[in-house]
Protein backbone atom coordinates (compact mmCIF):
# COMPACT_ATOMS: atom_id res chain seq x y z
CA UNK A 1 0.00 0.00 0.00
CA UNK A 2 1.27 3.58 -0.80
CA UNK A 3 -0.70 6.60 0.47
CA UNK A 4 1.59 9.36 0.10
CA UNK A 5 0.94 12.70 1.12
CA UNK A 6 -0.02 14.38 -1.79
CA UNK A 7 1.70 18.13 -2.72
CA UNK A 8 0.23 21.04 -4.83
CA UNK A 9 3.34 22.46 -7.28
CA UNK A 10 2.80 25.34 -4.99
CA UNK A 11 3.26 23.40 -1.86
CA UNK A 12 6.92 21.62 -3.14
CA UNK A 13 8.04 24.39 -4.67
CA UNK A 14 7.84 26.04 -1.16
CA UNK A 15 8.88 22.75 0.51
CA UNK A 16 11.91 22.69 -1.64
CA UNK A 17 13.04 27.00 -1.11
CA UNK A 18 12.61 26.02 2.59
CA UNK A 19 15.15 23.70 2.89
CA UNK A 20 17.92 25.37 0.40
CA UNK A 21 17.38 28.51 2.75
CA UNK A 22 18.14 26.08 5.55
CA UNK A 23 14.83 26.77 7.32
CA UNK A 24 14.85 23.05 7.80
CA UNK A 25 14.49 21.22 10.34
CA UNK A 26 12.03 24.14 12.10
CA UNK A 27 11.96 24.85 16.02
CA UNK A 28 9.39 21.90 16.43
CA UNK A 29 11.78 19.45 14.62
CA UNK A 30 10.44 19.33 11.24
CA UNK A 31 11.41 18.72 8.00
CA UNK A 32 8.10 20.50 6.53
CA UNK A 33 5.17 17.72 7.50
CA UNK A 34 8.13 15.14 8.41
CA UNK A 35 10.42 14.21 11.44
CA UNK A 36 9.49 16.20 15.00
CA UNK A 37 9.46 14.36 18.53
CA UNK A 38 7.59 11.16 19.34
CA UNK A 39 9.08 9.84 22.67
CA UNK A 40 7.88 9.12 26.59
CA UNK A 41 8.47 12.05 28.74
CA UNK A 42 11.50 10.90 30.56
CA UNK A 43 13.31 11.33 27.25
CA UNK A 44 12.49 14.87 26.57
CA UNK A 45 15.46 16.60 28.90
CA UNK A 46 17.80 14.48 27.71
CA UNK A 47 16.40 15.26 23.62
CA UNK A 48 16.36 19.17 24.69
CA UNK A 49 19.64 19.27 26.02
CA UNK A 50 21.34 17.19 23.10
CA UNK A 51 19.32 20.44 21.09
CA UNK A 52 20.91 22.73 23.13
CA UNK A 53 24.23 21.08 23.05
CA UNK A 54 23.94 21.01 19.31
CA UNK A 55 23.05 24.73 19.52
CA UNK A 56 26.06 25.21 21.81
CA UNK A 57 28.73 23.74 20.60
CA UNK A 58 28.53 22.08 17.47
CA UNK A 59 29.54 25.06 15.50
CA UNK A 60 31.75 26.90 17.69
CA UNK A 61 35.33 27.76 16.82
CA UNK A 62 37.29 25.17 19.26
CA UNK A 63 34.88 22.30 18.76
CA UNK A 64 35.34 22.87 14.90
CA UNK A 65 39.05 22.87 14.99
CA UNK A 66 38.81 19.05 17.43
CA UNK A 67 36.39 17.88 15.00
CA UNK A 68 38.45 18.64 11.98
CA UNK A 69 41.62 17.22 13.94
CA UNK A 70 40.26 13.84 14.56
CA UNK A 71 38.49 13.80 10.80
CA UNK A 72 41.61 14.63 9.69
CA UNK A 73 44.48 12.37 11.70
CA UNK A 74 42.26 9.97 12.27
CA UNK A 75 39.74 9.41 10.25
CA UNK A 76 41.70 10.31 7.47
CA UNK A 77 39.62 13.06 5.59
CA UNK A 78 39.40 13.95 2.72
CA UNK A 79 38.60 10.97 1.45
CA UNK A 80 40.14 10.16 -2.62
CA UNK A 81 37.35 11.01 -4.97
CA UNK A 82 37.93 8.22 -7.50
CA UNK A 83 37.36 8.05 -11.37
CA UNK A 84 35.66 4.73 -12.25
CA UNK A 85 37.31 3.99 -15.73
CA UNK A 86 36.61 0.25 -16.41
CA UNK A 87 33.05 1.06 -14.85
CA UNK A 88 32.47 3.81 -17.26
CA UNK A 89 33.60 2.32 -20.29
CA UNK A 90 31.46 -0.89 -19.73
CA UNK A 91 28.50 1.06 -18.51
CA UNK A 92 28.41 4.27 -20.74
CA UNK A 93 28.69 7.08 -18.67
CA UNK A 94 31.83 8.79 -16.91
CA UNK A 95 31.63 7.18 -13.23
CA UNK A 96 33.01 8.58 -10.11
CA UNK A 97 33.09 7.27 -5.95
CA UNK A 98 33.31 9.21 -3.27
CA UNK A 99 35.27 6.98 -1.73
CA UNK A 100 33.75 7.03 2.24
CA UNK A 101 34.95 2.98 2.14
CA UNK A 102 38.73 4.51 2.80
CA UNK A 103 37.66 6.29 5.88
CA UNK A 104 39.06 4.48 9.35
CA UNK A 105 36.99 1.42 9.93
CA UNK A 106 35.42 1.54 6.63
CA UNK A 107 32.49 3.60 6.24
CA UNK A 108 30.58 6.95 6.44
CA UNK A 109 29.60 5.72 9.54
CA UNK A 110 33.03 6.73 11.19
CA UNK A 111 32.01 10.78 10.54
CA UNK A 112 29.01 10.47 12.73
CA UNK A 113 30.38 8.29 15.62
CA UNK A 114 33.20 10.57 16.30
CA UNK A 115 31.02 13.90 15.99
CA UNK A 116 28.17 12.22 18.63
CA UNK A 117 31.06 11.37 20.82
CA UNK A 118 33.14 14.50 20.65
CA UNK A 119 29.67 16.36 21.59
CA UNK A 120 28.87 13.59 24.32
CA UNK A 121 32.00 14.49 26.02
CA UNK A 122 31.20 18.30 25.86
CA UNK A 123 28.01 17.11 27.45
CA UNK A 124 29.71 15.45 30.55
CA UNK A 125 28.13 12.11 29.65
CA UNK A 126 29.46 9.07 31.31
CA UNK A 127 28.94 6.41 29.22
CA UNK A 128 27.58 5.21 25.30
CA UNK A 129 24.97 3.07 23.67
CA UNK A 130 24.33 2.66 20.07
CA UNK A 131 22.94 0.35 17.51
CA UNK A 132 23.96 -1.18 14.49
CA UNK A 133 22.68 -3.14 11.61
CA UNK A 134 25.36 -3.93 9.53
CA UNK A 135 27.62 -3.27 12.32
CA UNK A 136 29.57 -0.35 10.66
CA UNK A 137 27.75 2.18 12.91
CA UNK A 138 29.13 -0.60 15.63
CA UNK A 139 32.24 -0.39 14.96
CA UNK A 140 32.71 3.14 13.90
CA UNK A 141 30.89 4.15 17.75
CA UNK A 142 33.14 1.59 19.33
CA UNK A 143 36.21 2.71 17.70
CA UNK A 144 35.26 6.58 18.68
CA UNK A 145 34.48 5.73 22.42
CA UNK A 146 38.07 3.78 22.98
CA UNK A 147 39.93 7.14 21.09
CA UNK A 148 37.64 9.26 23.38
CA UNK A 149 37.86 6.97 26.40
CA UNK A 150 34.11 5.91 26.95
CA UNK A 151 32.90 2.91 28.02
CA UNK A 152 30.77 1.35 24.90
CA UNK A 153 27.62 -0.73 23.97
CA UNK A 154 26.12 -1.58 21.48
CA UNK A 155 23.15 -3.57 20.79
CA UNK A 156 22.68 -5.43 17.01
CA UNK A 157 20.28 -7.82 16.26
CA UNK A 158 20.75 -11.75 16.36
CA UNK A 159 20.47 -12.17 12.64
CA UNK A 160 22.17 -9.24 11.84
CA UNK A 161 25.29 -10.48 14.28
CA UNK A 162 25.00 -13.79 12.42
CA UNK A 163 25.60 -12.09 9.22
CA UNK A 164 28.31 -9.40 9.93
CA UNK A 165 30.19 -11.41 12.32
CA UNK A 166 33.43 -9.93 11.46
CA UNK A 167 32.40 -6.59 12.79
CA UNK A 168 30.91 -8.11 15.69
CA UNK A 169 34.82 -9.35 16.51
CA UNK A 170 35.72 -5.94 15.50
CA UNK A 171 33.35 -4.04 17.73
CA UNK A 172 34.84 -6.42 20.83
CA UNK A 173 38.40 -6.01 20.08
CA UNK A 174 37.83 -2.28 20.85
CA UNK A 175 36.07 -2.75 24.02
CA UNK A 176 32.66 -2.86 23.52
CA UNK A 177 29.83 -4.73 24.70
CA UNK A 178 27.86 -6.05 22.02
CA UNK A 179 24.06 -7.32 23.15
CA UNK A 180 22.52 -9.66 21.11
CA UNK A 181 18.58 -8.46 20.48
CA UNK A 182 16.63 -11.70 20.10
CA UNK A 183 13.35 -10.29 20.46
CA UNK A 184 11.26 -8.95 17.17
CA UNK A 185 12.40 -9.16 13.55
CA UNK A 186 16.09 -9.19 15.40
CA UNK A 187 17.59 -6.87 12.83
CA UNK A 188 17.94 -2.87 12.96
CA UNK A 189 14.64 -2.09 13.98
CA UNK A 190 14.76 -4.32 17.16
CA UNK A 191 18.33 -2.65 18.04
CA UNK A 192 16.97 0.37 17.84
CA UNK A 193 14.24 -0.43 20.52
CA UNK A 194 16.71 -1.88 22.81
CA UNK A 195 18.89 1.08 22.84
CA UNK A 196 16.17 3.35 23.16
CA UNK A 197 15.24 1.17 26.52
CA UNK A 198 18.73 1.46 28.00
CA UNK A 199 18.93 5.32 26.82
CA UNK A 200 15.32 5.94 28.84
CA UNK A 201 16.72 4.15 31.83
CA UNK A 202 19.19 6.37 32.23
CA UNK A 203 19.14 9.50 30.16
CA UNK A 204 21.42 11.79 32.76
CA UNK A 205 24.93 9.81 31.92
CA UNK A 206 24.12 8.00 28.73
CA UNK A 207 24.43 9.59 25.49
CA UNK A 208 22.82 7.46 23.21
CA UNK A 209 24.56 7.83 19.43
CA UNK A 210 22.29 7.08 16.72
CA UNK A 211 23.98 5.52 13.46
CA UNK A 212 21.55 7.27 10.96
CA UNK A 213 19.17 10.25 10.17
CA UNK A 214 16.45 8.82 11.68
CA UNK A 215 14.66 9.06 15.67
CA UNK A 216 13.52 12.10 17.22
CA UNK A 217 14.60 15.62 16.64
CA UNK A 218 17.58 16.94 16.99
CA UNK A 219 19.23 13.29 15.64
CA UNK A 220 18.43 13.44 12.19
CA UNK A 221 19.59 17.07 12.00
CA UNK A 222 22.27 16.45 14.01
CA UNK A 223 23.40 13.45 11.78
CA UNK A 224 22.69 15.28 8.51
CA UNK A 225 25.20 18.23 9.61
CA UNK A 226 28.15 15.28 10.61
CA UNK A 227 27.53 13.62 7.12
CA UNK A 228 27.19 16.75 5.43
CA UNK A 229 31.22 16.73 4.98
CA UNK A 230 30.95 13.71 1.94
CA UNK A 231 28.65 15.80 -0.29
CA UNK A 232 31.05 19.39 0.49
CA UNK A 233 33.85 16.82 -0.37
CA UNK A 234 32.84 15.91 -3.19
CA UNK A 235 31.57 18.94 -4.59
CA UNK A 236 34.53 20.59 -4.08
CA UNK A 237 37.13 17.64 -5.30
CA UNK A 238 34.97 17.54 -8.25
CA UNK A 239 35.24 21.18 -9.21
CA UNK A 240 38.84 20.96 -9.03
CA UNK A 241 39.24 17.89 -10.80
CA UNK A 242 36.65 18.73 -13.61
CA UNK A 243 35.99 22.69 -13.31
CA UNK A 244 32.25 22.03 -13.55
CA UNK A 245 29.80 20.06 -11.06
CA UNK A 246 28.32 16.51 -12.17
CA UNK A 247 25.76 16.22 -13.92
CA UNK A 248 24.60 13.47 -11.56
CA UNK A 249 25.02 12.40 -7.88
CA UNK A 250 23.42 8.62 -6.13
CA UNK A 251 23.65 6.98 -2.77
CA UNK A 252 22.19 4.14 -1.09
CA UNK A 253 18.77 5.01 1.32
CA UNK A 254 18.50 2.72 4.20
CA UNK A 255 17.79 5.05 7.56
CA UNK A 256 19.31 7.45 4.84
CA UNK A 257 22.80 8.91 6.23
CA UNK A 258 25.19 8.44 3.79
CA UNK A 259 22.72 9.30 1.11
CA UNK A 260 21.72 12.77 3.03
CA UNK A 261 25.39 13.26 3.53
CA UNK A 262 26.44 13.59 -0.08
CA UNK A 263 23.04 14.98 -1.22
CA UNK A 264 22.77 17.94 1.11
CA UNK A 265 25.70 20.03 -0.83
CA UNK A 266 23.77 19.82 -4.09
CA UNK A 267 20.23 20.73 -3.03
CA UNK A 268 20.53 24.00 -4.27
CA UNK A 269 22.41 23.26 -7.73
CA UNK A 270 19.49 23.11 -9.96
CA UNK A 271 21.58 20.93 -12.95
CA UNK A 272 22.23 18.14 -10.84
CA UNK A 273 20.40 15.32 -10.69
CA UNK A 274 19.95 13.37 -7.00
CA UNK A 275 19.08 9.93 -6.47
CA UNK A 276 18.61 7.21 -4.01
CA UNK A 277 18.47 3.74 -4.30
CA UNK A 278 16.54 1.59 -1.71
CA UNK A 279 16.62 -2.15 -0.91
CA UNK A 280 14.33 -4.06 -3.17
CA UNK A 281 14.84 -7.07 -1.65
CA UNK A 282 13.06 -9.61 -3.81
CA UNK A 283 9.77 -7.95 -4.72
CA UNK A 284 7.68 -5.12 -4.62
CA UNK A 285 5.19 -7.04 -2.11
CA UNK A 286 5.23 -5.81 1.48
CA UNK A 287 7.36 -8.00 3.68
CA UNK A 288 9.83 -8.91 0.99
CA UNK A 289 11.97 -5.33 0.50
CA UNK A 290 13.07 -2.48 2.63
CA UNK A 291 12.21 0.51 0.14
CA UNK A 292 10.17 2.75 2.49
CA UNK A 293 10.18 5.67 -0.23
CA UNK A 294 9.05 3.64 -2.71
CA UNK A 295 6.12 1.31 -0.99
CA UNK A 296 6.02 3.03 2.31
CA UNK A 297 3.44 5.83 3.63
CA UNK A 298 3.18 7.42 6.36
CA UNK A 299 3.52 6.80 10.43
CA UNK A 300 5.39 7.39 13.37
CA UNK A 301 8.50 4.93 14.23
CA UNK A 302 11.01 5.14 16.68
CA UNK A 303 10.27 8.94 17.62
CA UNK A 304 9.35 10.10 13.66
CA UNK A 305 6.93 11.04 11.55
CA UNK A 306 8.07 9.55 8.26
CA UNK A 307 7.29 7.39 5.29
CA UNK A 308 7.27 3.42 6.50
CA UNK A 309 6.54 0.11 5.32
CA UNK A 310 3.17 -1.02 7.28
CA UNK A 311 0.06 -3.07 6.50
CA UNK A 312 -3.27 -0.93 6.03
CA UNK A 313 -3.83 -1.12 10.27
CA UNK A 314 -0.75 1.07 10.49
CA UNK A 315 1.43 -2.49 12.08
CA UNK A 316 5.22 -1.73 11.33
CA UNK A 317 6.45 -4.86 8.83
CA UNK A 318 9.45 -6.83 8.55
CA UNK A 319 11.65 -5.99 5.95
CA UNK A 320 13.62 -8.20 3.63
CA UNK A 321 17.51 -7.25 1.89
CA UNK A 322 19.95 -9.17 1.57
CA UNK A 323 22.48 -5.62 2.85
CA UNK A 324 21.98 -5.84 6.86
CA UNK A 325 22.40 -1.86 6.73
CA UNK A 326 19.64 -1.29 4.43
CA UNK A 327 17.37 -4.04 5.76
CA UNK A 328 14.84 -0.85 8.11
CA UNK A 329 11.20 -0.12 7.54
CA UNK A 330 11.36 3.54 7.52
CA UNK A 331 13.42 6.31 6.44
CA UNK A 332 14.96 9.92 7.49
CA UNK A 333 12.31 12.67 7.51
CA UNK A 334 14.73 14.90 5.36
CA UNK A 335 14.32 12.18 2.61
CA UNK A 336 10.82 12.05 2.89
CA UNK A 337 10.76 15.89 2.72
CA UNK A 338 13.03 15.78 -0.94
CA UNK A 339 10.94 13.42 -2.23
CA UNK A 340 7.66 15.52 -1.36
CA UNK A 341 9.68 18.44 -2.79
CA UNK A 342 10.40 16.72 -6.50
CA UNK A 343 14.05 17.41 -5.63
CA UNK A 344 15.58 13.59 -5.19
CA UNK A 345 14.30 11.23 -7.18
CA UNK A 346 14.00 7.85 -5.43
CA UNK A 347 13.77 3.76 -7.12
CA UNK A 348 14.70 0.65 -5.66
CA UNK A 349 17.32 -2.40 -6.51
CA UNK A 350 16.84 -5.98 -5.76
CA UNK A 351 18.97 -8.41 -4.01
CA UNK A 352 20.07 -9.94 -7.46
CA UNK A 353 20.88 -6.53 -9.44
CA UNK A 354 23.01 -6.11 -7.08
CA UNK A 355 25.20 -8.68 -6.15
CA UNK A 356 25.53 -8.42 -9.97
CA UNK A 357 26.75 -4.98 -9.63
CA UNK A 358 28.88 -5.61 -6.71
CA UNK A 359 30.88 -8.05 -8.77
CA UNK A 360 30.88 -6.12 -11.95
CA UNK A 361 32.71 -3.44 -9.55
CA UNK A 362 35.38 -5.83 -7.90
CA UNK A 363 36.16 -7.19 -11.17
CA UNK A 364 36.62 -4.04 -13.39
CA UNK A 365 37.53 -1.86 -10.42
CA UNK A 366 39.68 -3.32 -7.94
CA UNK A 367 37.37 -2.64 -5.11
CA UNK A 368 34.84 -4.64 -3.26
CA UNK A 369 31.88 -2.30 -2.15
CA UNK A 370 29.49 -3.06 0.46
CA UNK A 371 26.50 -4.54 -0.05
CA UNK A 372 24.37 -1.31 0.40
CA UNK A 373 26.63 0.64 -2.05
CA UNK A 374 25.90 -2.11 -4.39
CA UNK A 375 22.64 -0.94 -5.10
CA UNK A 376 23.70 2.55 -5.57
CA UNK A 377 25.82 0.72 -8.45
CA UNK A 378 22.75 -0.69 -9.75
CA UNK A 379 21.12 3.08 -9.99
CA UNK A 380 23.76 4.27 -11.52
CA UNK A 381 24.66 1.25 -14.28
CA UNK A 382 20.52 2.14 -15.36
CA UNK A 383 21.65 5.67 -15.56
CA UNK A 384 24.52 5.20 -17.52
CA UNK A 385 22.13 3.69 -20.35
CA UNK A 386 20.43 6.81 -20.93
CA UNK A 387 23.04 9.54 -20.26
CA UNK A 388 26.16 8.62 -21.96
CA UNK A 389 29.04 10.20 -21.71
CA UNK A 390 27.69 12.42 -18.94
CA UNK A 391 29.34 12.28 -15.28
CA UNK A 392 27.85 10.77 -12.05
CA UNK A 393 29.12 10.64 -8.06
CA UNK A 394 28.49 7.84 -6.17
CA UNK A 395 28.69 7.54 -2.68
CA UNK A 396 30.91 4.35 -2.27
CA UNK A 397 29.44 3.94 1.63
CA UNK A 398 31.27 1.35 2.93
CA UNK A 399 33.58 -1.75 1.93
CA UNK A 400 32.34 -5.12 1.56
CA UNK A 401 35.19 -7.16 3.77
CA UNK A 402 31.87 -7.46 5.77
CA UNK A 403 29.73 -9.00 3.79
CA UNK A 404 32.58 -11.44 2.93
CA UNK A 405 29.93 -14.87 4.90
CA UNK A 406 27.03 -13.48 3.14
CA UNK A 407 28.59 -12.95 -0.33
CA UNK A 408 29.28 -16.27 -0.27
CA UNK A 409 26.32 -17.92 0.50
CA UNK A 410 24.37 -15.95 -1.82
CA UNK A 411 26.57 -16.70 -4.56
CA UNK A 412 26.86 -20.00 -6.64
CA UNK A 413 30.54 -19.61 -7.18
CA UNK A 414 32.39 -16.26 -5.34
CA UNK A 415 33.81 -16.26 -8.87
CA UNK A 416 31.06 -16.43 -11.05
CA UNK A 417 28.23 -13.10 -11.86
CA UNK A 418 25.64 -15.78 -11.49
CA UNK A 419 23.49 -14.78 -8.08
CA UNK A 420 22.79 -18.13 -6.10
CA UNK A 421 19.33 -18.95 -5.04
Amino acid sequence: MNVHIRFSPAEQAAFLQAEIDGEYPDARGRFGPYGGRYVPETLIPALERLTRGIREYLYRDDFQIELIDQLKTWVGRPTALSFAPQLSAAWGANIWFKREDLAHTGAHKINNAIGQVLLAKRLGAKRIVAETGAGQHGVATAAACARLGFPCVVYMGAIDMERQAPNVGRMKLMGAEVIPVIGGDQTLRAAIDEALRDWVSDPGETFYVIGSAVGPHPYPWLVRELQSIIGREARAQFIAQQGQLPHAVMACVGGGSNAIGMFHAFISDKSVQIIGVEAGGRSPALGQNAASLSYGWPGVLQGCYSLLLQDVNGQIQETESISAGLDYPGVGPEHALLMAAGRVHYESATDADSLVALQECARLEGILPALETAHALVGAKQWAQTHKDHHIIVCMSGRGDKDMQTLQRSLIDPLSATPGS
